[in-house]
C-alpha cells in the first residue's frame, strides 16, 4: 500500500481525540525507599506511595471526564493513555460545552500493586483493581515517573480477565523484577513487540496467538475492506520510544507481561458516485477538512502481552482510540 494516500497528513493533529475508546478508564497501586542513586537497584517506589498515586489518578480523572476538560488529569497521564483520554475529552468537550451529564465517577477496589526493583529512570510500578466499568474485567494501569519531584502517570490502561493476570517473579520482600527491553530469554524481546505486532496485522505470520486482538482483528479489517463502493486502507506503526517505550515484568513462569504501544491508520475512500459513511460526532469533532470522497482516521493502542520463555505471544487486551481525522 503506497503513503502517498494520505495516511501521514495526520501528523500535526496527534494528540487530539478518542472516539473508539473501548472502555471509560480507570487506575491502581506497594514498597520501599527510592533514592537519588542511577545506579542502585531499588524497589521503584513504596506501597503506601503507590497507592496514593492510584487515588490521584482516579480523583484527577474522574474530574476531567466530568467536566470534558483534558487540562485537569493532564498531569497524570502521559504516553498512548495521555493521547487516547486526551482525544476523548476532547471530542466530549466540543460536543457537550457545558460537560457531561452522563459522568459516573470512576471506582476501583481491590487494589494490587506490583512494583520492580531497578536501577535508574523512569522508575514504574503496575496497578491492578477491579472496577465499576468495564464488566468483570481487571483494570491494568502501568504508572511511571522520571524523577523524584515527578507526579506519578499512568502511561498505560488496559482491560483484561482476571483469569489472564498471569503470577510474578518477586523476591523475598515481594518486590518485582523488571524485564529489559532488549531481553532476548522470551519469544520476542519487549522492545521489539511493537514493531512485530504491526508487521503481524499486515502481514500475519506465527508469533501470535489466534485472539480478538490478533488473528479476529485481521479478519475484521478483511470483511471491512471487502465492502462494495469503498475502499479501505491501512497502516500500522509501532510506537517504541519516551514515553511510548514498552515496560515488561517477570512472570513467575520464566516469561514476561508486557506493555506496549501502537498507533494505526485508516483510510476509506468512497468510489465514484458514492461517498464516505458519516462519521458520528465524536469523529466529526476531531475532524479537520470536509469528508467528500475520503476520510482517514489516526489511532492509539495500548496492549498488553504474555511473552513466554518458549511459545506464541498471547495479547491479552487492548485499549484504543481515536486521535485525529482528516476528510478530503
Amino acid at each position: 500500500m503506497s503513503r502517498d494516500l494520505g495516511l501521514r497528513r495526520l501528523r500535526g493533529h496527534r494528540r487530539l481525540d478518542t472516539c473508539v475508546l473501548t472502555v471509560a478508564l480507570a487506575v491502581t497501586a506497594s514498597g520501599c525507599v527510592v533514592v537519588h542513586g542511577e545506579r542502585e537497584v531499588l524497589p521503584a517506589t513504596t506501597r503506601a506511595e503507590a497507592a496514593r498515586a492510584l487515588q490521584e489518578f482516579t480523583a484527577a480523572y474522574n474530574e476531567a471526564d466530568k467536566a470534558y476538560d483534558g487540562s485537569l488529569d493532564a498531569d497524570h497521564t502521559t504516553g498512548a493513555l495521555a493521547d487516547i483520554d486526551g482525544a476523548r475529552l476532547k471530542a466530549g468537550r466540543a460536543n457537550s460545552p457545558r460537560g457531561n451529564a452522563r459522568h459516573t465517577p470512576l471506582e476501583l477496589t481491590d487494589a494490587r500493586f506490583t512494583i520492580p526493583k531497578k536501577a535508574g529512570w523512569p522508575r514504574w510500578f503496575l496497578a491492578d483493581a477491579d472496577g465499576n466499568k468495564g464488566g468483570e474485567a481487571r483494570w491494568l494501569l502501568v504508572f511511571t515517573r522520571d524523577g523524584l519531584d515527578e507526579t506519578w502517570e499512568a502511561a498505560y490502561l488496559t482491560l483484561v480477565a482476571p483469569d489472564d493476570i498471569p503470577e510474578f517473579r518477586t523476591d523475598g520482600d515481594g518486590w518485582a523484577e523488571a524485564v529489559p527491553a532488549d531481553s532476548s530469554d522470551v519469544t520476542v524481546e519487549p522492545g521489539e513487540l511493537s514493531e512485530k505486532y504491526t508487521s503481524f496485522l499486515k502481514d500475519g505470520g506465527a508469533v501470535f496467538s489466534d485472539g480478538p486482538h490478533t488473528s479476529g482483528w485481521r479478519t475484521q479489517r478483511e470483511k471491512k475492506s471487502s465492502r462494495p463502493g469503498l475502499a479501505t486502507q491501512y497502516i500500522d506503526e509501532p510506537l517504541t520510544n519516551g514515553d511510548y517505550a514498552p515496560l515488561a515484568l517477570r512472570t513467575k513462569d520464566g516469561g514476561a507481561l508486557v506493555f506496549f504501544a501502537t498507533r494505526h491508520f485508516e483510510k476509506q475512500t468512497a468510489a465514484a458516485g458514492a461517498s464516505v459513511p458519516t462519521p458520528n460526532k465524536d469523529v466529526l469533532a476531531l475532524t479537520t477538512g470536509e469528508i467528500r470522497q475520503s476520510l482517514t482516521m489516526e489511532f492509539v493502542s495500548n496492549e498488553v502481552a504474555l511473552d513466554p520463555a518458549d511459545g506464541e505471544v498471547e495479547v491479552l487486551g487492548r485499549v484504543q482510540g481515536l486521535t485525529s481525522a482528516q476528510g478530503e
